[in-house]
């Protein structure tokens, strides 16, 4: 998945319309990229929620590179091949099973779970076992609503731009960030963090023909920053940026408005072809709308691996193997992709999809927890495919609106979370498929803490909470109330969440659970779009939702930092504020780890949300499938995601 959504969606919502267990690989891109609605389901729609702030781009002038270089002290940055060293590590790491015994598994044990990946997810001992004619059949949620790399806002347009397009950065399996080597010669940021170079490979060229040259990377900057241009999601981190400059055709110069721990988020835009557009932004800023963008909506100009070949609105968007990628003047210049051509079929439904999956008509797809126990362990799953899961940094939370009278005082929030009943949540209603969650960071992140622990149900201490801060049954009709402002409010609200039978069951849950301790609780299912804008607009008492992971911690500001975009429960407290400030100018990363696990353990203590659980992945996959494994962010989120898929020769 391209990495723009690593930085980007922080700060444009992002929505998993799912049907909770099986969400998208979210991204959803930082900190937390992707708020997942609907616990974790089998869909994969995603769409902005806010309009990225009006920054208008000041003109720079770049000093002659001669002054700079000789005023820079720069430092060298890993230049990687996400691929090659993917097929390093798996190639080291011990086969705990043949590929005949793996076929031939049912993935019903974590030792089974550890046997498939391990046999299954293998790269390719030699080209010769690759059938590099292969069409793959993956399966998407939703369809495309741009295919426009600067129109991304989806997880879906995210998978297509990370298979058709190019960025500065990319990041791994282990969040490390990198230049990729397939397109890029070096990687340079100056001593004081102010100035970042690039030096573009030569024998790299649009689908149509044309050089790739730095100067595509300003325009496209240019383009992002174009008052008229919306495009929230990629503008959001990119209007940081002071200035881009290309020097010549192959060198790019970022300069920064500032130093920042967090710096290289903000670099991880997409590009788009100069020649292609730069006529055509003013008289159509919506770059899709007029004859002339629509046409390269249906065919777009593409840098990456692939191209969009054929694309059949709302059924499917098929992506070919670019020749002109690997070869350059008749020489082979970078590894030919395992994979000639890839259908992406859209199928909403879940239940549709895992018909198709079983039927073979699709290769690969998100299952849910309930589909993964119930309905994929028979000879009709097995007889095409296996399946797989890991674990995923998806946390699913209760949000309290803080400026409620419900929920203002840290005691309630404290007696909401010992109020539920974790333990039917996780091992009844989710079959002891999920973990229970700790707080923002999982705990093998190398920013979390190590101290909250998760809570579990306790009765009695939750209504001694209730009892001190003023919460009691004072008329004697079974519901707790308080007077507030000279008024008794009894203590009766309602809580959103998506219209998805798992989110609806761990919220009628949390009502039972407070019917014993005096508390009225009302589940109000609410369509995903309305949810949003309530969720915008502070508009509720409590709701459900999900955050998944990103690359960097610093974007949990926009989330809980005072009067920040996506803090929806309106939490305020300024100790938080200064270590995200902290957190921004520590550059030592023993030290901003250290920054970010106290933010983590103040987070828990104040529980502006009661976290519930961190979901993990479920995949189904076709047996002539190879070559996945999962990260934070499931088998696709980082690199080299799709790329490492591979089908045997027969």
């Amino acid at each position: 998945m391209p990495q723009r959504i690593h930085s980007v969606l922080v700060l444009a919502l992002i929505y998993c319309v799912a049907s909770f267990g099986c969400s998208p690989s979210s991204e959803a891109p930082t900190g937390r990229d992707s708020a997942v609605s609907g616990a974790g389901d089998s869909s994969s729609a995603v769409a902005s929620d806010e309009e990225a702030p009006a920054v208008e781009l000041e003109p720079y002038d770049a000093p002659p590179l001669e002054e700079l270089e000789a005023s820079v002290e720069w430092v060298d940055n890993p230049m990687r091949d996400a691929l090659a060293e993917f097929q390093e590590k798996q190639a080291t790491e011990p086969q705990l099973a043949s590929v005949e015994e793996a076929l031939q598994l049912r993935n019903d044990s974590p030792e089974a779970n550890n046997k498939i990946l391990s046999a299954l997810g293998r790269p390719s001992e030699d080209e010769s076992q690759v059938d590099y004619e292969a069409t793959v059949d993956r399966h998407s949620g939703m369809d495309l609503k741009s295919t426009n790399p600067l129109m991304i806002s989806s997880v879906i347009e995210m998978e297509v731009l990370s298979l058709t397009g190019l960025q500065l950065l990319n990041w791994d399996w282990e969040f490390r960030p990198y230049a990729p080597s397939w397109a890029f010669e070096s990687w340079q940021t100056s001593r004081d963090h102010m100035v970042d170079k690039f030096v573009l490979r030569d024998d790299l060229t649009w689908s149509d023909g044309t050089p790739v040259t730095a100067h595509d990377f300003v325009f496209s900057f240019q383009t992002i920053m174009h008052p008229k241009v919306v495009v929230p999601a990629v503008k959001t981190g990119t209007e940081k940026l002071r200035w881009v400059e290309a020097y010549d055709d192959r060198t790019i110069v970022i300069f920064h408005k500032e130093p920042s721990a967090a710096w290289r988020e903000n670099l991880a835009f997409p590009i788009i072809p100069k020649h292609i557009y730069e006529d055509s932004v003013d008289d159509d800023p919506t770059l899709v709308s007029s004859p002339y963008h629509v046409k390269y909506e249906q065919s777009p100009v593409t840098c990456g691996p692939y191209e969009i070949t054929e694309r059949v609105r709302a059924q499917e968007i098929v992506l070919g193997r670019r020749e002109s990628w690997f070869m350059h003047d008749g020489e082979q210049v970078r590894e030919k992709p395992y994979v000639r051509q890839i259908r992406v079929k859209v199928i909403e439904d879940p239940n549709t999809t895992l018909l198709a999956l079983k039927k073979g008509d699709i290769d690969e797809a998100m299952i849910n927890a309930d589909q993964w126990v119930t309905q994929s362990s028979g000879d009709d799953f097995y007889n095409n495919n296996t399946k797989a899961s890991g674990l995923e940094w998806v946390e699913f939370h209760f949000c309290w609106n803080i400026e409620t009278p419900f929920f203002s005082d840290v005691r309630v929030r404290q007696a909401m979370s010992h109020a539920l009943d974790y333990e039917e949540m996780l091992e009844n209603q989710f079959h002891g498929l999920y973990e229970p969650c700790n707080g923002v960071f999982h705990h093998t992140a190398r920013f979390a803490s190590s101290e909250p622990k998760p809570y579990q149900q306790d009765l009695n201490k939750a209504e001694d909470l209730l009892d001190a801060a003023g919460w009691v049954d004072s008329d004697y009709d079974g519901v707790r109330d308080k007077e507030i402002n000279g008024r008794l409010v009894r203590f009766e609200f309602s809580i959103l969440c998506p219209q998805t039978p798992n989110a609806q069951r761990v919220c009628t849950l949390l009502k039972q659970n407070l019917d014993q301790i005096g508390i009225i609780c009302h589940v109000r299912p609410t369509e995903f779009t309305v949810l949003m804008q309530y969720n915008r607009d502070h508009k509720f008492h409590a709701t459900m939702n999900g955050w998944g992971t990103g690359t960097d911690p610093s974007t949990l500001r926009n989330i809980f930092g005072t009067g920040e975009g996506r803090n929806y429960g309106q939490y305020s407290n300024p100790e938080i504020d200064r270590l995200f400030d902290e957190g921004e100018r520590e550059f030592d990363e023993e030290e901003r780890n250290a920054v970010y696990a106290r933010i983590h353990e103040i987070l828990y203590e104040d529980q502006p949300y009661t976290w519930l659980f961190f979901r993990s992945s479920f995949y189904g996959f076709n047996k002539d499938l190879r070559g996945y494994s999962f990260s934070p962010r499931g088998p696709y989120g980082v690199e080299p995601g799709f790329r490492s898929i591979w089908v045997p020769a027969q």
